[in-house]
């Protein structure tokens, strides 16, 4: 984002007359800053050109040997979701009703910003800040997908307005999101059903991804929200998506100029039956292919084929499936670190 993009949005017609208020100084106390995530990210690790193979993917894990108990590569996943901790101070709250709903890169504002006290219903302000963003643009804000997230202080909270989804980092509002991990259980242990993103994908084009994943937009529940993914994403149907277990959460915070994202991804598991194929229903996904967990595992240590953030919700599946045990070392710092961002 330009270093000029919240001073646009200040001088803008609409906010001119509804400007942003910086008259309640910030609390630093109230403001949630998490343990730092030390880097350890290695460039030893391949990433491919999206027009790597499944055969490719295959190969690499086999090839790639390790001990069973070296956590580094995983660590290193969680890194890369976890950039520029120190940042924090650049960024200045978002206050709605006294709450703190974001932050945005500081631009002299103050301590804080704020909606003109006028906006004082969520379709107002949902109508004004989508005013603004739409004047910014593309340029400024790529990406508008024209979906709605809601902007609230905390998961279950009343919200106070909703935002287009491509603007969440720049007003760094809590997103949320379902991942679901689709496996099959043979006598030789597990498997997980993974896509290949499809190449004209406006974001991670042509990498690896879960089964079924997707935001949580406005209006919808956790559970409707991945039935419908399920369903558009992979084909699977209702009788069958209605199964998948709820099974916790993973957090982040990444810092990335003028982004600052705050996700939580809810984490589903399902269970699928021997028999069932994933179907392409959205054009999202290039291909699908049922692959031993074990070698998910060495694909995401050794390499960054995957969308960084399945990473972390597949390191996960691994603890709560017995595939990291706690005789490994950094076990339990592993899984603390898969909630490094504020899971709230």
């Amino acid at each position: 984002m330009g270093s000029n993009c919240f001073g646009v949005l200040r001088s803008s017609p609409l906010l001119r007359s509804s400007s942003f208020s910086c008259s309640i100084p910030w609390r630093r106390q109230n403001i949630p800053f998490c343990p730092r995530l030390h880097s350890v990210v290695s460039a030893s690790h391949p990433v491919l050109s999206s027009d790597f193979t499944w055969d490719d993917v295959l190969s690499l894990s086999h090839k790639q040997q390790h001990d069973s108990s070296d956590l580094l590569g995983f660590f290193e996943k969680v890194a890369l979701c976890n950039r520029n901790f120190e940042k924090q101070c650049e960024f200045i709250p978002f206050v709605i009703e006294g709450q703190i709903v974001g932050y945005v890169h500081n631009g002299n504002f103050g301590y804080h910003i704020a909606l003109h006290p006028v906006l004082s219903t969520p379709e107002d302000r949902t109508g004004a800040v989508a005013d603004v963003v739409k004047s910014l643009g593309e340029e400024l804000i790529p990406g508008i997908r024209n979906e709605l997230y809601p902007v609230t202080s905390s998961f279950g909270t009343p919200e106070f307005f909703s935002l287009e989804r491509a603007a969440a980092p720049y007003f760094a509002i809590k997103a949320y999101g379902v991942h679901m991990n689709g496996y099959v259980e043979r006598d030789d242990g597990k498997y997980l059903w993974i896509g290949k993103r499809s190449k004209t994908k406006s974001t991670y084009p042509g990498r690896l991804d879960h089964l079924v994943a997707g935001g949580l937009p406005h209006g919808i529940s956790c559970g409707e929200n991945l039935v419908k993914e399920c369903e558009e994403e992979a084909g699977i149907p209702r009788s069958i998506s209605s199964r998948a277990t709820a099974a916790g959460a993973v957090s982040y915070l990444d810092i990335d100029g003028y982004r600052f994202k705050r996700d939580v991804l809810f984490c589903y598991d399902l269970k699928l039956p021997e028999g069932f194929v994933p179907k392409k229903e959205d054009g999202e996904v290039e291909s699908f292919k049922l692959v031993p967990v074990t070698h998910i595992a060495n694909i995401i240590r050794s390499t960054q084929l995957f969308k960084e953030n399945c990473n972390l919700v597949i390191i996960d599946f691994l603890f709560r499936h017995g595939y990291i045990k706690p005789e490994e070392l950094g076990y339990l710092k592993l899984l603390q670190s898969l909630r490094s961002g504020d899971c709230t």
